[in-house]
């Protein structure tokens, strides 16, 4: 039996979960400043993600790695700002949370207080558990995030699909569980087979949100530059590209400078 769709005029922890409950797929994306993030809230996106790879997307850095705390800050100050509607998750930048508990709890209190974020959302399993305590003992909501986990990319040497075996694949079940019983909110599912993700999401109550993950989750998270096309030489097989914002905005930049060297702009009405 179908559900109705439930107009939420403010997403929150609680809205997902219902979501989830209710059979209603949650939609997320990202967003590193206040204009974009404006745009993404009013098209009525569900969660926006302040994610790390702003440090690909916004600084040009081949990693999430060296973005930093200071800076994870500005850009989810910059989106808070923007939003009405939205549940502003804002990752918790590598180096912020692993080295202990305590750090993780400091780093995830400055997020809060000085950006005005919603959530934060850490990298790993098992190997953060104490970690993930202590931030929730501290009354702040945690989305948790397995798989792919971009953070540890030296550490696996590639950006392949994980868990195809069944060792991994059983631990990051058992994860999963584990995130859910501490009292994560939610959970991000990247780069792992279908079948998995989906059973994953068949056994736990929290959303599960999947981002090369299949279509059996909960709800999709995509980076907003690679869906929108103004990044074009990203191509995983995950991705749709609803425009082409590279090859727009370059033909339009391109007309603009022809205009000015040719003295077309400004003409007659584009002036005082």
């Amino acid at each position: 039996m179908s559900v109705a769709k439930k107009d939420y005029k403010k997403i929150t922890t609680k809205s997902l979960i219902d979501m989830k409950a209710n059979g209603e797929k949650i939609s997320m994306l990202t967003a590193y400043d206040f204009t974009m993030a404006k745009i993404v809230d009013t098209a009525g996106i569900d969660v926006i993600l302040v994610g790390d790879s702003a440090s690909n997307v916004m600084a040009g850095h081949e990693t999430t790695l060296p973005i930093t705390l200071d800076q994870m800050i500005y850009h989810a100050s910059s989106v808070v700002r923007a939003v009405d509607r939205a549940l502003v998750v804002v990752d918790l930048p590598f180096g912020s949370y692993q080295s202990d508990s305590k750090e993780a709890l400091r780093s995830s209190i400055r997020i809060m207080k000085e950006s005005g974020g919603h959530a934060v959302k850490l990298e790993g399993g098992r190997e953060i558990e104490s970690s993930i305590k202590k931030i929730l003992n501290a009354g702040i909501p945690v989305m948790g995030h397995l798989g792919l986990t971009p953070q540890s990319i030296y550490k696996f040497g590639t950006y392949t699909v994980r868990a195809k075996e069944e060792e991994e694949a059983a631990q990051l079940l058992e994860d999963a569980k584990m995130l859910e019983e501490i009292g994560c909110f939610a959970l991000v599912l990247e780069k792992i087979p279908a079948s998995l993700a989906q059973k994953v999401a068949e056994s736990i109550s929290i959303p599960v949100i999947g981002i090369g993950a299949g279509g059996g989750v909960d709800g999709q998270v995509l980076v907003l530059h690679d869906m929108i096309g103004m990044t074009h030489e990203f191509s995983p097989r995950f991705l749709r590209r609803y425009m082409n914002l590279f090859e727009d905005m370059t033909k339009a930049i391109g007309q603009y400078a022809a205009d000015v060297k040719s003295k077309d702009f400004p003409n007659a009405n584009e002036q005082y």
